[in-house]
């Protein structure tokens, strides 16, 4: 098995690893490893350790392949307080997905007591692993991460709260930042609550938007995640957060369809 999700492979290009692979198609990845991929790119430009990234956007345009990927990155906005920076991901010279991020300066305020608290969640040592899925494959995404579920499960329609953990470093000999790690995980939001039997329904997002009030602290983050589906169109949301409370919201849309 490899050590990190993606080997790198000279300036701006990666290999894909197995355990970036998809639970829908044994050549394509999950989205969460790319996303935090592209996460990576967008903390790396410039010099600003003032500047905490508050939105990130991705639109997926087609499947990711299991293969080598270029990363490029530019601003888009510099801005003293705010700035805007876009990342996008080429497979074989075809821009597969795209993040636009938006960055805030941060600082230390006096704000007034007890703004901003919020019940926790119970931990991941109060959580359960669940069976995932059936996805015919030894390894992917779903034996990268570590699963303790609150709330809900892989096998049980409906909203679900869960706790992961990236079982591997994104890169060899690196360790995840936060937003990385918020990253690789949020994408799951739409698999954990699922409203639909997988079985019978494709239920697979075309977007993943993530905001985030602070950075998270430690390597656990919990999704505590819900589905909507009308008319062939999905919505799934979760609040994200680590050991310490609420640090943030994921939403994704969803393409909806009976399997064939």
């Amino acid at each position: 098995m490899s050590e990190a999700f993606y080997l790198p492979d000279g300036q701006d290009r990666f290999l894909a690893t197995e355990l970036t692979r998809g639970p829908w198609d044994p050549l394509a990845q999950h989205a969460g490893p790319p996303a935090a991929l592209l996460g990576r790119a967008v903390e790396r430009l410039g010099d600003r350790s003032d500047l905490q990234t508050v939105r990130v956007t991705f639109d997926i345009m087609r499947p990711v392949p299991i293969a080598a990927l270029e990363v490029a990155v530019r601003r888009l906005r510099d801005g003293r307080n705010v700035d805007l920076v876009e990342a996008s991901l080429f497979a074989d010279g075809v821009e597969v997905m795209r993040a636009t991020a938006l960055r805030i300066r941060g600082a230390e305020l006096p704000l007034p007591p007890g703004l901003g608290e919020a019940p926790r969640l119970p931990g991941p040592d109060q959580g359960r692993p669940e069976p995932f899925f059936p996805t015919g494959q030894e390894v992917g995404y779903h034996t990268a991460m570590e699963w303790r579920f609150v709330a809900g499960s892989f096998l049980e329609a409906g909203p679900a709260t869960i706790w992961l953990r990236m079982r591997h470093p994104l890169l060899p000999g690196e360790a995840p930042s936060p937003l990385v790690r918020v990253l690789a995980a949020a994408d799951s939001g739409n698999g954990v609550s699922a409203a639909l039997d997988y079985r019978r329904w494709l239920f697979v997002n075309a977007d993943l938007t993530v905001y985030l009030v602070r950075p998270p602290v430690g390597e656990w983050i919990a999704l505590e995640a819900a589905t909507t589906v009308a008319a062939g169109v999905g919505l799934a949301g979760s609040i994200i957060h680590d050991q310490q409370g609420p640090v943030g919201r994921g939403l994704q849309a969803l393409f909806v369809d009976r399997r064939r």
